[in-house]
This record gives structure tokens, sequence and C-alpha cells, in this order.
């Protein structure tokens, strides 16, 4: 009975259909406008790629909620991947946050990481490395409110095809890096004025298991929402999810829903 009905869903399925990837939204916390932002990025991503999302949307503007979900045991089983923009930075309680992190290096799930969600629980940056591992990089402050032009450092990774040589954004809010951790690529970075230095803004990381697309640029509605920004973090989603092929393009059953 079982063999009978799968076989009538896949008759069911478009020719070319796949299952949509099932992502996880994680967002909250001060200093950034959540409640658009989660529509951008869940519908700009689903325009572009099959993609259904579940959206936890808590903690109001403060820096120290914790996420209910994340108290569940095995809360990251049912997705294929885990997109965080979040903003709480005051959270220095090791155990939480080391098990945010190796839910991902154990299970292989996937990890999209967005602008603050990289000064997220740096309160606990004595006492673990394990966020940072996870993100891949190392910031604790970020620069001036200005356009920020991006260099595309490698072209021929896919999800820098279409990028273009560079970019610059609308309005931008640098991150300035002090640590690369070894397992991860940078894919385009932009110049400091303030540290005189340039600074990963988009790059790709290793975690254990999981493959971790991760950038600083996102603070202001008006750069996520641009052609070039949706574009690139779209591919940087299909690509954790190994969704990508090598030319930029989702993998079969994974583009624009028709």
């Amino acid at each position: 009975m079982k063999k009978t009905i799968l076989s009538l869903l896949l008759l069911a399925l478009p020719l070319g259909a796949a299952e949509p990837i099932k992502a996880l939204l994680i967002t909250g916390g001060c200093c950034h406008d959540y409640t658009k932002q989660k529509l951008i990025i869940s519908q700009g991503i689903s325009k572009r790629a099959n993609v259904d999302w579940t959206i936890m949307h808590e903690g109001g503007t403060g820096r120290t909620h914790r996420i209910s979900i994340y108290k569940k045991k095995d809360w990251i089983k049912d997705f294929d991947v885990v997109v965080h923009n979040e903003c709480f930075g005051a959270i220095g309680d090791k155990a939480f946050v080391e098990s945010l992190a190796t839910a991902h290096r154990d299970s292989g799930v996937p990890a999209v990481l967005l602008h603050c969600t990289m000064h997220s629980y740096r309160a606990a940056d004595k006492l673990t490395d394990e966020w940072r591992k996870l993100l891949g990089v190392t910031t604790v402050r970020h620069q001036q409110h200005v356009a920020v032009e991006i260099k595309n450092m490698e072209p021929k990774h896919p999800i820098m095809q279409g990028f273009g040589k560079s970019w610059k954004t609308p309005a931008g809010e640098l991150y300035e890096i002090v640590k690369i951790w070894p397992h991860t690529t940078v894919l385009g970075q932009a110049h400091g004025v303030r540290t005189k230095k340039d600074h990963p803004c988009i790059w790709v990381n290793q975690y254990g298991k999981a493959r971790v697309f991760g950038t600083t640029i996102g603070h202001h509605n008006e750069t996520m929402e641009t052609e070039t920004y949706l574009g690139y973090l779209t591919r940087g989603l299909l690509w954790a999810c190994d969704k990508l092929d090598e030319n930029g393009k989702p993998a079969d059953g994974y583009g624009p829903r028709k």
C-alpha cells in the first residue's frame, strides 16, 4: 500500500520537479528591520529556487532572547538548511552557544549566515570558539553606514558567477573581520575606510559535516532587495545544500517554480 501511494505521488509531480528544500529561517533581535527582512529573504529566494520555509521570528529588539526552537532536542533534524539572520550578541552561555554551532557540525545540516549573525553570541567568545568556527570568521564591530564596493575574489566559484567583477551596494555597513578561520574561502571582500584593510564580506566554510555560506552584507532593506544580493544569496543557499551546478545554476528541479 505504501509503495502504491508513493508511486502515485511521484506520478503527480511535474516533470523535472523535486521535493522543495525545507529551510528554517531564524530571525529577530536588536538593530534591524527583521519584520520586513524575513519577507525579503524568504520570498526573494523562493522566487529563484524551489524552497519552502519555516520562519521563527522572536526576541523583539533585545539582545538576550533564546529562540524557542533551540530548546528542543534535535531541533535541526527536520530541515535541509538553516538560515540565520539574528542579532543576540549579549548571550554568553557557553553550553547554549556551543549547542547551536555543533548542531550543524554534527548533523551536517547546512548553515546560511547573514549580517548580525556574525555578531551574535559574542559574549561567549572568551569561553568558546565553536560559534566562530561555524561562522568561519571572527568580527566584533562594524564601520560607518556607507555604501560598500565588493570585489569578486572568486569569479569562477558557482556562487559568484553572475556577480560581476564588483558590486557597489546602495547602502552598507562593513563588518571588520579580524580572523579568517582555516576552512574558510573568501569569495568577496571590500576595503575598510577606517582600518585601511580589505575585509571579507562573502565566503564559504566547512564546519564538520556542514557546508556554510556567509555574508556580512544585509543591514539595509534597500540592499537586500536588489537583484545582485538576492541572486548571490540564493546561489549561496543552493550551494550549501549541494543543489548548485558548476555554472552557478540551480540543479534540476531546484530552480524557480513554474
